[in-house]
């Protein structure tokens, strides 16, 4: 709400309880509609109901235009008999929009109320299909003949003018009400009042068709730097005329719709705080659970490379900031394509060119992105705050892997942005449907590919040699099986009751194996297993002697090496 309908709301307010409605009749009428309407949707439905009664005539309906649907079904109810000449007192244009959102039995109890002559308008306009321009188009224009003169045409928009949408632009036609040009209202003032329309005329105007898209209205208005634009049908008949301000209502509504595509949620029909939860949920449950879906084909990919990661678990630190890194350039690549689309500024035939562009442009910010991991890699280095003695010993190496990996991470995401709304346009899809998420999740996977590929090639002879220092101590223990506790079919592991050779009667531990490490199958009480164990903790430590055993039993007492392990 403005700061004047924010000063005047506690005035109305006012004016409405004391029933001073001649001077509160006075108040709205000094005000621009839309303040008006901000007013009024602050107050309760009764008080709306009231101040509505009060208005002008002339005032109401374009107030009336400005609400929500929401609001408006509200009043009408109120209202009553009232309501249904307000929808009458609207544009035609605005009272089809409305009809259009209203429920259908309350839509058809109120086209069958209105007048013979306004009921013939609505509905000519509610035939057109929905989406097109004629559902836009208002028949409330100015139209002159080209055989008049200039004074004649004066005195026909000083008549008939007022009822119009707009005055700024005069059509003529001829005697079949075909559009032969549009004029200025500008020239036809500066002309000399005998001079004969067709004497101003170029034959040069743009028109639209009924069946045309909305959105080429929208395209029309912009590139021509119109306020209204004619509509005609197949004959060049003159329909009607669409002006701007409908038009910035259909732009609005695209790029809302567009935006939420590209956030990953199926686009609103109702103002956000209008729409019910339940809607909100259906609007956003389809896309999340498409992309919890797609993820899930990430951390298959993280799986694929679990022994890299076994080898060098400092790889598994910077998964996060890599795939990031590629979703994010794919988000940006993905929405600059998707806005020049939408303003007309590319076509699929430009993809050479786009995929040129962003080629560059990925290279750049790869190499600055792959310049920022290695400066932080050689910091860690240089400092040593590398836990892991071999990571500190190969630093150099992992922040070359680490760059060239964001490199090529960078240029795939950011080809994958910019190429995908190309090809979703050519299917003829919507282009905003490469949500932003999607594509991000989409180079999430490759990402993970692509490093672990760099990593293979680059760390084969240092932090991923295959004879790499294995940091895990291997030892083995010969058990008796006492139970088998909780175990069910398709469980990954195992618990198990065991006694050792070397406890004493009734004593006994407790150990889980995973089942894919468990020889000959599930074991059974009484069974003897060999116990192999992998670790890098150990509960305390004893001096050995110069041999390696440990003396008087103590430290490797009960456990024995395996050969192989």
């Amino acid at each position: 709400m403005n700061p004047t309908a924010v000063l005047l709301l506690p005035e109305v307010q006012e004016l409405v309880q004391a029933r001073a409605y001649a001077e509160l009749r006075e108040v709205l009428h000094g005000l621009q509609h839309a303040d008006v309407a901000d007013i009024v949707a602050e107050l309760s439905a009764e008080e709306a109901a009231v101040a509505f009664r009060i208005l002008r005539r002339e005032d109401a309906g374009h107030v009336f235009a400005y609400f929500p649907v929401e609001k408006q079904e509200e009043l009408i109810r109120k209202l009553g008999e009232s309501g249904v000449q307000l929808v009458e007192s609207m544009d035609p244009d605005d009272r089809v929009r409305l009809l259009d959102e209203l429920p259908a039995e309350v839509a058809t109890r109120i086209v069958a109320s209105l007048s013979p002559e306004e009921r013939k308008t609505t509905q000519a306009i509610l035939g057109y299909p929905p989406g097109s321009v004629g559902r836009l188009m208002t028949p409330d224009y100015v139209r002159v003949r080209s055989e008049w003169t200039v004074g004649k045409a004066l005195e026909h928009i000083r008549k008939y003018g007022r009822d119009a949408e707009t005055v700024n632009v005069v059509y003529v036609v001829d005697q079949d009400g075909v559009l032969i040009d549009d004029i200025r209202l500008r020239q036809v003032i500066m002309a000399d009042p005998e001079t004969p329309i067709a004497t101003l005329m170029n034959r040069q105007f743009v028109a639209l068709t009924a069946d045309q898209p909305q959105r080429d209205a929208v395209d029309a208005l912009l590139k021509y730097d119109r306020v209204a634009l004619p509509v005609v049908d197949s004959r060049g008949v003159l329909l009607g005329i669409v002006t701007h301000d409908d038009v910035a209502d259909v732009a609005q509504e695209e790029a809302t719709s567009d935006m939420h595509k590209m956030g990953g949620v199926v686009a609103l029909d109702e103002p956000f705080m209008s729409t019910p939860v339940f809607s909100l949920f259906k609007k956003r449950a389809p896309w999340l659970a498409l992309l919890f879906l797609s993820e899930l084909l990430t951390s298959n990919a993280i799986a694929f490379f679990e022994d890299e990661i076994q080898r060098a678990a400092i790889l598994a630190a910077f998964i996060p900031a890599i795939i990031s890194s590629g979703g994010n350039s794919g988000s940006q690549a993905s929405t600059l394509v998707i806005r020049a689309l939408g303003l007309g500024e590319i076509t699929t035939r430009d993809w050479a060119r786009v995929l040129r562009r962003e080629l560059v442009v990925a290279l750049m910010l790869g190499l600055m992105i792959g310049a920022i991991g290695l400066f932080r890699i050689h910091v860690f280095g240089w400092f040593g705050w590398f836990p892991d003695p071999d990571v500190a010993d190969h630093y150099s190496i992992l922040g070359v892997t680490i760059a060239v990996t964001l490199l090529g991470v960078v240029v795939w995401g950011s080809i994958m942005g910019a190429i995908f709304p190309l090809i979703l346009k050519k299917l003829k899809f919507d282009p905003a449907g490469s949500s932003t998420p999607f594509v991000a999740t989409m180079v999430d996977v490759t990402g993970i590919v692509i490093y672990f590929t760099v990593a293979m090639v680059v760390l084969k002879t240092t932090l991923l040699r295959p004879d790499a220092p294995d940091m895990d101590v291997r030892t083995s223990l010969a058990v008796k099986v006492l139970a088998v506790e909780g175990y069910r079919q398709g469980d990954s592991e195992v618990h198990l009751k065991v006694q050792s050779d070397e406890q004493a009667d009734g004593a006994f531990s407790r150990v889980v194996v995973p089942m894919k490490g468990m020889e000959g199958g599930l074991p059974r009480e009484g069974d003897r297993l060999l116990l192999k164990f992998s670790t890098q903790t150990a509960a305390g430590a004893a001096k050995v002697d110069g041999a390696g055993e440990a003396g008087e039993g103590k430290g490797g007492e009960g456990v024995r090496p395996v050969k192989g392990q």
